[in-house]
Parts: C-alpha cells; sequence; structure tokens
C-alpha cells in the first residue's frame, strides 16, 4: 500500500500536466485584410471555398456574415466569419468536446483548434488574392 501510494504522488503530477498540454489559449485571430477592389460577392465565394476546402459546413448566411461548422470524429467547432470590403474576421461561437473553458478571464480549447482555424485563414488568404489578380 505504501509502494503505491508513493507511486500515485509522483505520476499525479505528470498525469496533469499531460491533461493540461491538450489545452491552448484560444485567441481569434487577427483579421486577413482584402486586397482592393475585389466586389463582395467575390469575397464570400473565396470564404466558402476556403471552408468547404478544409472540410467545414457553411450553417447559416446573412449580409457580411458566414457561420461555420466543423466536425472531426466526435469534435465540433462553430466559428463566425464577418467580412466587408476591407476586412475578413473569422471568431469562436462554440464548441462540442473540445475542452473548451474559461480559467481567470482566459479561454482554451484543445490544441488543434489553432490549426484547424489557421488552416482555413491561410487558404482564404491565398484565395483572396488569387482572386484579385483575375
Amino acid at each position: 500500500m505504501h509502494f503505491s501510494r508513493r507511486y500515485l504522488l509522483i505520476l499525479l503530477p505528470l498525469l496533469l500536466l499531460l491533461m493540461g498540454a491538450r489545452q491552448a489559449p484560444l485567441t481569434d485571430p487577427d483579421p486577413i485584410a482584402v486586397p482592393a477592389g475585389l466586389e463582395l460577392k467575390t469575397i464570400e465565394r473565396e470564404i466558402k471555398r476556403a471552408l468547404i476546402g478544409r472540410g467545414w459546413t457553411v450553417t447559416a448566411e446573412s449580409a457580411g456574415q458566414i457561420d461555420s461548422t466543423l466536425n472531426v470524429r466526435a469534435h465540433t467547432a462553430r466559428v463566425r466569419i464577418t467580412y466587408d470590403a476591407q476586412r475578413v474576421a473569422l471568431a469562436y461561437v462554440s464548441s462540442d468536446n473540445l475542452a473548451y473553458e474559461e480559467k481567470r478571464g482566459e479561454r482554451y480549447i484543445h490544441k488543434n483548434y489553432a490549426s484547424w482555424v489557421n488552416n482555413v485563414l491561410t487558404d482564404l488568404s491565398r484565395g483572396l488574392q488569387m482572386a484579385a489578380i483575375e
């Protein structure tokens, strides 16, 4: 019994550290600048192209706004993209099974969320630049 308590005391901090490694700070990414001269319809098309190309589903649309959802295995992320002729901004809305929580005024989420969002934004930035030279 004494032997197992010692191992428990050694392993507990390690387990807590590993559990924390699954989360990362959640910050909404900086807006993307839209190249001059693009019409809103073109911007909207490039947003949808970037989302769909990365497996996201467009769930709602209104003027200057697109809501989208990504389902990866048992994980779900929901974002809202707002746009105008100058910029495109992506913001976290909600999630399921992504370990989202707020601690001391800071938001945290599963570490893969940031890469999913950054992949979409990279594709979107490239698509907007390509649309501007066509």
